[in-house]
C-alpha cells in the first residue's frame, strides 16, 4: 500500500492545474446584446428599405407581409423547438434566416425573396424565444451567484439588452444614409448592393459573437415535455387562459399595426417622395435615436416604480411583473416573445405562476 501511495504522489502534479472558469452571466448578457446589435442594425435598416428599393410588383412590401405572417404562425411552435435545440443553438440557427434574407436582397426576385421571407419567419420565431430564454437564464444565474433579488437583476439585464436594441435603428440607418446619399434615386444598383454586403458583414460578426456565448440550458426541461402533440398543444394554449395575457392582446395588435405603418407606409409614401430613397436612412435614424432615448427614460421610470411601489414587505424582493411599464416595453420591442420561452422560473419571477 505504501508503495502504491508513493507512486500516486509521484504522479500527482505539485501544483494543481487551474480550473477553467466559466464566463460570468453578466459577460454573456453583454455578448448577447452586442451580437443582436450587429445583426439587427443591419436587418432593421434593410427592412426599412424594402418598400422603397424593391418596388416592382410591390415585392418588398409583399415580402414583409409573408415574413411576418410566417413569423406569427411559427411562433406557435417555437418554444418546443428552442427547448430541443437549447437557447444558444437556437440563436445561431435563428440568425441564419437574417443572413439569407440579406443575400436575397442582393438579387431581389420573387424566387429569392419569397422563400427567404418564409424561412426568416421561422428563424425569427426561434431567435426571439431563444433570446428570452438565454437572457432570463443569465439574469437568474447572476442573481444566484451574487445573492441579488431575481426580479431586479432580470430588470437590469433586460434594460441593458433593449436599450442597446433601441439603438440599432439609429446605427443601421446611418449606414444606409452614408452609402445611399447619391441623389434622390438612392444611387446606383452597385451602391445598393454594397450596402447589403456591408449589412451581411455586420450579421456575420453578430453570429460569431453568438457562437462565443456560454452554453446555458434551462434546468428542469427535458424532451419529454413535448413528447406528444397533445402535450405540446396544451403547453402552447396554457398562457391564453391567463386573463392578463388576454388583456395585453390589444397592445400586441397595436404594436403590429404601428410597425407595419412605419416600415412600409411611412418610408414609401411620406419619406421617399420628399427626400428620396437616400433620405430613408436619415429619417429612420432620427426615429431610432428618439426610440432609444424613450427606452432609457422608460427603464428608469420602471426602476423607480418598482423601488417605491412594488417592494415585497416580507423579503424585500421585487415584483416587476406587476408593472404595466415593463409589459409595454416588452411588447413594443418584440420582447413579448420571451413569454413563449417555456421558462417556468421566468414566469415565476414575472408573477405569472
Amino acid at each position: 500500500m505504501d508503495a502504491l501511495r508513493d507512486e500516486e504522489d509521484a504522479a500527482a502534479p505539485l501544483v494543481a492545474a487551474p480550473v477553467a472558469s466559466r464566463r460570468s452571466p453578466a459577460a454573456d448578457a453583454h455578448i448577447l446584446s452586442a451580437a443582436f446589435l450587429f445583426v439587427f442594425s443591419a436587418y432593421g435598416a434593410a427592412q426599412n428599405l424594402e418598400s422603397t428599393v424593391n418596388t416592382k410588383g410591390d415585392l418588398g412590401t409583399v415580402s414583409l407581409g409573408i415574413l411576418y405572417t410566417s413569423f406569427t404562425l411559427f411562433s406557435v411552435v417555437a418554444s418546443p423547438v428552442v427547448t430541443r435545440l437549447g437557447p444558444k443553438r437556437a440563436l445561431v440557427v435563428g440568425s441564419s434566416g437574417y443572413v439569407l434574407f440579406i443575400l436575397a436582397n442582393i438579387v431581389p426576385t420573387w424566387y429569392t425573396m419569397v422563400p427567404a421571407s418564409l424561412y426568416l419567419g421561422f428563424c425569427a420565431s426561434i431567435i426571439w424565444v431563444g433570446q428570452g430564454t438565454y437572457l432570463t437564464s443569465a439574469a437568474l444565474g447572476h442573481a444566484r451567484d451574487n445573492n441579488l433579488p431575481e426580479g431586479r437583476t432580470l430588470g437590469n439585464f433586460t434594460g441593458e439588452f433593449w436599450g442597446i436594441m433601441a439603438s440599432t435603428q439609429a446605427i443601421g440607418n446611418l449606414l444606409s444614409l452614408a452609402l445611399l446619399r447619391n441623389g434622390k434615386d438612392g444611387g446606383s444598383v452597385t451602391g445598393k448592393n454594397l450596402l447589403f454586403v456591408v449589412f451581411l458583414g455586420c450579421m456575420i460578426v453578430g453570429i460569431v459573437l453568438m457562437c462565443l456565448l456560454s452554453k446555458r440550458e434551462e434546468k428542469g426541461h427535458n424532451d419529454s415535455l413535448h413528447s406528444s402533440f397533445g402535450a405540446m398543444l396544451k403547453y402552447i394554449v396554457a398562457p391564453l387562459k391567463d386573463r392578463r395575457m388576454l388583456l395585453i392582446i390589444p397592445l400586441m395588435v397595436y404594436t403590429g399595426l404601428q410597425h407595419a405603418f412605419v416600415w412600409a407606409v411611412f418610408t414609401k409614401s411620406i419619406v421617399t417622395p420628399v427626400l428620396g430613397i437616400s433620405g430613408v436612412g436619415g429619417a429612420m435614424a432620427i426615429y431610432g435615436a428618439a426610440g432609444a432615448v424613450v427606452v432609457c427614460i422608460g427603464y428608469w421610470i420602471f426602476d423607480l416604480w418598482t423601488l417605491f411601489s412594488y417592494t415585497n414587505s416580507v423579503n424585500g424582493s421585487y415584483c416587476p411583473g406587476c408593472s404595466p411599464i415593463l409589459v409595454a416595453s416588452f411588447l413594443q420591442s418584440n420582447g413579448w416573445s420571451t413569454w413563449r420561452s417555456g421558462s417556468a422560473t421566468h414566469r415565476r419571477v414575472m408573477g405569472c405562476g
